[in-house]
């Protein structure tokens, strides 16, 4: 009988206590966490996606394209914005809380006992908790890397591979290279593998991965299709895409110009499905036209939330703002950990913001939190306008005094800590 945990507050603690001392790559714990709980990954229908940046769009869109066929469909993602729950949705509607406190109140020794860390309980809690829902199909984001994340004991119906870039290094390699041989890692024999590097050295590179795990069929996505007449608004992104099947012309409410290549990625992925589960092209309009991903260039008011958190993800924002022509003054409210390169990323950012108002985020641990007068002193011998409003809270409030514009960004801890404040919910409506 497990330590009984009288609240969901009880609970969560206990799942973030695992997430203490050096991150603990491998599958055998979370293989025998499942076995005990009866295997439920085994009753799952998934798709798998791994990636360094566009993995939560194509997710967010295999959800909701698969959901406007008509079918039953849970999405893994992590890390959550405000609420733990995030993580597990079921037709886009998180876990209740009860039904967490009540597995970690039954399985906290088993837990313990295996050293299992957080994401490999709250993978098996998710595998669990979708098998007992009943789901049509399980959309499954990686954790970290591919090849040892705990969500890597899974045999898809599909496995695609966004882009590689450099992120991690301390787990997965500091190469592109090597980067790229843990991505490949969730690549099956008899499986169908998805490329969508636009590189084409590292895109052969994951092809050959996959070759080599005998993953049939391949698809290169940018071998197969061009992109053609991108178009980025505010509020959507149009494109044409060409293959030997003809040309489509496609839009997403996802705005930025790396979303038609994601979106081309979770196109070909659901193209790969069985018969029984392959939606229609009404169906992929229908998806494509509803899909909504909290936290990447998404706008509320004259707020902009978005979690890029590398020096690849804040260029991405830098040109989307860039294509959106959002109303100036744009104000950055501005936080990122430590471990992460600041400096590029306010380079990145720079041309497109009129000033940075440098912060810490509160709920980011404060063994990650980075110097904010060290910010600042790189930020003034660039020549960018930059302050440092220490509370929260503050500079939220100045970014909105002052900005037409006020973007939100450089962490997840930042963009979840801000909606929390404005009271804008990851997963309303």
């Amino acid at each position: 009988m497990g330590v009984h945990l009288k609240t969901y507050h009880d609970a969560l603690d206990f799942l973030y206590a695992r997430t203490t001392g050096k991150w603990k790559l491998g599958l055998e714990r979370v293989q025998d966490l499942l076995r005990l709980l009866g295997d439920p990954q085994r009753q799952l229908r998934t798709m798998h996606v791994a990636g360094t940046n566009g993995k939560g769009s194509v997710c967010a869109t295999l959800d909701s394209v698969l959901r406007a066929r008509g079918l039953r469909v849970a999405r893994y993602t992590s890390p959550h914005l405000i609420d733990f729950p995030e993580r597990f949705l079921v037709d886009g509607v998180p876990v209740a809380s009860d039904r967490i406190v009540e597995w970690v109140d039954r399985w906290t020794p088993e837990v313990e006992r295996l050293g299992a860390t957080f994401f490999e309980a709250t993978t098996a809690m998710a595998f669990q908790f979708f098998a007992e829902a009943g789901v049509d199909v399980a959309v499954v984001e990686t954790g970290l890397g591919g090849r040892l994340d705990a969500t890597n004991v899974l045999l898809p119906l599909v496995a695609g591979v966004t882009n590689i870039q450099i992120d991690h290094v301390e787990y997965l390699g500091a190469t592109r290279e090597e980067i790229a041989f843990e991505k490949a890692g969730i690549f099956k024999r008899g499986v169908p593998a998805i490329v969508g590097e636009p590189d084409a050295d590292i895109r052969a590179l994951l092809v050959a991965h996959a070759r080599g795990h005998g993953a049939t069929p391949i698809r290169a996505v940018y071998d197969e299709a061009a992109l053609s007449e991108v178009t980025v608004t505010a509020d959507e992104t149009r494109f044409v895409s060409r293959t030997a099947r003809g040309e489509r012309e496609v839009r997403t409410p996802l705005v930025g110009r790396h979303q038609a290549s994601n979106a081309l990625v979770a196109l070909a992925m659901l193209d790969a499905l069985p018969d029984d589960l392959r939606p229609d092209d009404a169906s992929v309009e229908q998806g494509l036209a509803t899909v909504r991903l909290p936290g990447r260039f998404q706008r509320v008011g004259k707020h902009l939330f978005d979690v890029a958190h590398n020096p690849d993800g804040a260029t991405v924002l830098a040109q989307t703002l860039s294509e959106a022509r959002l109303p100036h003054p744009v104000v950055a409210v501005f936080s990122v950990l430590s471990d992460k390169d600041w400096m590029a990323m306010m380079a990145a950012l720079a041309p497109q913001v009129d000033r940075f108002i440098v912060t810490n985020s509160p709920t980011a641990p404060p063994s990650r939190a980075w110097n904010v007068i060290d910010v600042l002193a790189y930020a003034r011998a660039q020549g960018w306008d930059a302050v440092v409003v220490r509370d929260f809270d503050r500079a939220l409030s100045r970014a909105s005094d002052e900005g037409a514009t006020v973007v939100v960004t450089g962490s997840f801890h930042t963009v979840g800590d801000a909606m929390s404040r404005l009271q804008v919910s990851p997963t309303a409506g």
